[in-house]
Order: structure tokens, then C-alpha cells, then sequence
């Protein structure tokens, strides 16, 4: 079914929006908002009905549905306040007014065959992942590195990816990366290849922006050919561990040349990640904030909930809690909705897990919680240095170890690596390896100067460890960040077992720090 009005063409069986002959992105949502009102044009639609027909009868906000109908009015060109196509009646509900015009008729050539194949982007990150170019002899374990990259990313909820079959379309053909994403409805593509020589293989892969057709990051993997599946399981961790942190940071970046005003839930949700990794209390504000907007636009958006959940984690550690009881509440009811709505999603159960370890002291199910995330994506670097953090807790300190060398491994350039160093320098305090635990905690410190975990860390390591000297130079840049820091609420910000607590407390004491 084809509509016609203005310079717009919307056409239902193949879900898109065109005007002035060029295609326009719509959210799945939006488009559906949009051929209902055009059905129905003939008369009312209610807010009730949309609802129930757009929504399939879910609980949704005024404040969601109000960005969907300005979504929609963006996307005809009909933004501002004439109306002219989808008309607001105060009270009663919604019409589409346009003048519906008769097809062109199918006599009438397209502008170009390329036309044909654009399909709208989702309303998340989308890639394709292309058959890698190999030998006809390593096509057969090619295609299974493939499968399993695919296999990774899908477990990734806030992506969306195109299945195997049709990028498997592309095989043996020379196309523009452009055309391809056009074709797939995608913004990002992964093409690699395989090479193999005597009994070693080379495996190399590239994210690529479709539209502008830039190499955002590669990878390249050298290995020795032996056990098929141990080697695409090796290549596949690695593979991920480079581009899926590429793709959301530039998501991130991309967010940013957005008009704030045409923010939806997705958008508001990266802005908050890029303010929670500033890791400073104004950044975090506003991290919090952008995680409850998003939230309140989908509330389905269990990875928005958690990370909301998860902001109090950090304000807990970094002693920027006002209200205590009244944060630990709001934390508890997060944590509580993140995982009803987010049961297969490992960015919610995570960030679920670690604030009802750290800010909850429910540190048994915070762990199970987080070990959940890691079987639905394994890749998860995140997950692996939260379920560090709430190993040092339980005073696990050779498993806090290994888990912490996985999140390092996944992510190696992250930009919270001095949490990973502060989490190392914490596990080897709790086995009473002093050096080691002044050396990480030195490394974090150097990261972030100012992370007061770290510093407690290497005041108490070195003053125990006779470097009573320095230790008190750690106590005194301790009391210049917060000069209400005391020995006596030492525990308000880490969550350690009573045992390590009191041998922090007596190294803070040998430090100098007051009671």
C-alpha cells in the first residue's frame, strides 16, 4: 500500500518513508504510528486506541507517546506548530489531514535501481557482518568465524544484527559498502578475510561506516592452526573485544552532533554512558538523569534502568550520596525493575548484580546475578570486572584475579582501566600480598589521581608494609580530595568483609589518618 501527500511517499509493504524522492530514517515505532493514523485517516484516533494498536496495549507514558507523534511529524516534515498533516485535537486524540493522493502509476520508471533497495535504519545500532574472503580450502572455518562473531553481536541487545543469510547474499560479489548498507538497512559493516600459510592463519577484520565508507578500527588475529573450534573461539573473543566497544563509542560520538531536542531513548541512554565514564559528580548527575529519561521514553529499556540502578554504585564509592536511605531505596527499586525487564540482557543483570552487591550488601545474589550476564554474553568486559569487584568482597581473591585479567583482556584500552588496577591492588590486599597490592594501587592512582579507593588501598598496603613515609603521603592527598575522610568510615564507600575492613582501618590508622 502506497500513500502519497505532500512531497512524501509512505509506503506500508516495504516499511519506508521517502520525501522528495530521498529516503528518510523512521524508528520501527514511529512507522507504525504513522501508517495507523494514515489507515485511519478518515476519521479520530484516541489516545487509547493508538495505544493499544501501536503499543499492543502496554503501559506507556504521555512523555513516550508525545515523542513518538513528534517523531513522526519530524519525519513527514510537518515539525513545528501548523499541523498541516498530523493534527493534535486537545482532549480527544489524533488525525492525519494531509491530502492522500492516487500512486504514480507503475508505468512510471524509479530514479535509479539503487532507490529500490534503501531500507530505513532501526531505531539501534545495526551491522552486518560479511562473508570473510578466504581460500576455497578455509571458506568452511571463515564461515564459522563469521557465524560466530554474528552469534556474539547478537547477544548484544542494544544491536541489531542482520542475520546470517543475508549477508551471506554478498559472497563472491563486488559491491560498494554503501550499497550494502543501503540494502541491509545498516550503518555499520564487518568485513575480514582469512589466510592461511603451512599450519598458521591470519585472520583480519574492519568495522567500516557505511555511509561515509571510513575504517572505524581493526583487528588483526595470528594463530597456529590446531583444535577448529578453541582457534574461532579465541579470534571471536578478540574480534569482539576490539569492535564492540568501537561501535558504541561511536554511537556516542555520533549522539553528539544530534540537536538535543530530537533526543530519543537510545540517544539519551549513550549520553549517559559517555557522562558516567567521566567519573566525575557533575558527570554522574547528569548520567543518572539521561538513564531515568530513557527509561521514562521506553520503559522496556531494562539496560537504561540498570545503568540508573548503577549510578548509585558510584556514588557510593565516591561518597556523593546526600541521602543515603533515600538512595538506597531508589537503588534497590532500579536494581529490582532492571532485572524483571531485563532477564536476557546482560548490561541490566550486570549493572542489576553490582549494585545489589555494593550499594544493597546482597553480595551472593549480586554474584549470581552477574554470572548470569557472563553466560548470555561472555565478551562482556564490564561484567567480568564487576564480578572482580564482588569477588574481592567475598574475599575470593585468586577468582577476583582471573576475572579481572579477563575484563582487561576483553578491554584492554578501556577508559575505567584504574577501577580494573584499583580492583587487582584490592584482591591482593585481601590475600595479604602488600607489594603487589601498592603496585596496582600505584597504577590505578596513576590512572586517576584522585580515586580515593586506590589511595586507601596504597596508605594501607605501604603502612603495613613498613613504607610509613609514603603511606602518609597517600593519607594526606587523601584528606586534601575530602577532609571529612576518616578511619571510622572507611566502610562507607568500599564494601570489603569485616576481616579486610579491620586491616584497612589499621593501615589507615598507621597512615596517620584520624579516627
Amino acid at each position: 500500500m502506497l500513500y502519497v501527500f505532500d512531497d512524501c511517499t509512505v509506503d506500508a509493504s516495504r516499511r519506508e518513508v521517502r520525501r522528495a524522492d530521498k529516503p528518510i530514517p523512521v524508528e520501527p515505532k514511529v512507522l507504525d504510528l504513522v501508517l495507523y493514523l494514515l489507515a485511519n485517516r478518515d476519521r479520530l484516533v484516541s489516545k487509547d486506541e493508538l495505544v493499544s494498536a501501536v503499543w499492543n496495549g502496554r503501559i506507556v507514558s504521555d512523555s513516550a507517546i508525545s515523542a513518538c507523534i513528534h517523531s513522526a511529524r519530524v519525519a513527514l516534515g510537518d515539525a513545528g506548530a501548523g499541523q498541516r498533516l498530523i493534527k493534535t485535537f486537545p482532549r480527544k486524540g489524533l488525525r492525519f489531514i494531509g491530502n492522500v493522493r492516487d500512486p504514480p502509476s507503475p508505468s512510471i520508471p524509479p530514479t535509479s535501481v539503487a532507490d529500490l533497495t534503501v531500507l530505513a535504519l532501526p531505531d539501534r545500532p545495526s551491522v552486518a557482518v560479511l562473508p570473510f574472503v578466504a581460500d576455497p580450502d578455509q571458506s568452511y572455518f571463515a564461515d564459522g568465524v563469521v557465524d560466530e562473531i554474528i552469534l556474539a553481536l547478537s547477544r548484544m541487545r542494544w544491536l541489531f544484527v542482520i542475520a546470517r543469510n543475508s549477508s551471506f547474499t554478498y559472497r563472491d560479489r563486488v559491491v560498494d559498502v554503501r550499497q550494502i548498507g543501503r540494502e541491509l538497512g545498516v550503518r555499520y559493516v564487518i568485513e575480514g578475510s582469512v589466510r592461511k600459510s603451512s599450519n598458521r592463519v591470519r585472520i583480519t577484520a574492519q568495522l567500516i561506516d557505511a555511509e561515509s565508507r571510513l575504517t572505524l578500527t581493526g583487528h588483526r588475529c595470528d594463530s597456529v592452526l590446531g583444535d577448529i573450534f578453541e582457534l574461532q573461539d579465541t579470534i571471536v573473543s578478540e574480534m569482539i573485544a576490539v569492535i564492540a566497544p568501537k561501535l558504541e563509542a561511536n554511537e556516542i560520538n555520533r549522539t553528539r552532533r544530534k540537536p538535543t531536542e530530537n533526543l530519543d531513548a537510545y540517544d539519551l541512554y549513550l549520553r549517559g554512558l559517555e557522562s558516567y565514564y567521566l567519573w566525575t559528580q557533575p558527570a554522574h548527575e547528569l548520567a543518572l538523569s539521561f538513564f531515568k529519561q530513557a527509561f521514562a521514553l521506553d520503559e522496556n529499556f531494562s539496560a537504561a534502568c540498570g545503568m540508573a540502578a548503577r549510578c548509585y554504585t558510584s556514588r557510593k564509592v565516591n561518597g556523593w550520596m546526600v541521602d543515603r536511605e533515600a538512595e538506597v531505596s531508589e537503588a534497590r527499586r532500579l536494581s529490582r525493575q532492571a532485572v524483571a525487564l531485563g532477564s536476557d540482557d546482560a548490561v541490566a543483570l550486570t549493572a542489576a548484580g553490582f549494585t545489589k552487591a555494593h550499594v544493597l550488601g546482597e553480595k551472593a545474589a549480586g554474584r549470581t546475578l552477574v554470572e548470569r550476564a557472563l553466560r548470555l554474553n561472555p565478551n562482556y568486559s564490564v561484567a567480568w570486572y564487576c564480578a572482580g569487584w564482588i569477588d574481592v568482597w567475598l574475599e575470593d581473591s585468586a577468582s577476583a584475579l582471573d576475572k579481572f585479567g579477563y575484563a582487561i583482556r576483553y578491554s584492554p584500552i578501556d577508559p575505567m582501566m584504574f577501577n580494573r588496577h584499583a580492583g587487582i591492588a584490592s584482591a591482593h590486599f585481601v590475600a595479604g600480598r602488600l607489594d603487589d597490592a601498592r603496585l596496582y594501587a600505584m597504577k590505578a592512582i596513576d590512572g586517576r589521581p584522585a580515586f580515593v579507593i586506590a589511595l586507601q588501598i596504597a596508605a594501607a598496603a605501604c603502612a603495613l608494609g613498613g613504607r610509613l613515609a609514603e603511606a602518609r603521603e597517600h593519607a594526606a592527598a587523601l584528606r586534601r580530595i575530602n577532609g571529612d575522610l576518616r578511619v571510622g568510615n572507611a566502610a562507607d564507600r568500599f564494601s570489603l568483609h569485616s576481616n579486610t575492613l579491620s586491616k584497612l582501618m589499621e593501615g589507615l590508622r598507621l597512615a596517620g589518618m584520624p579516627e
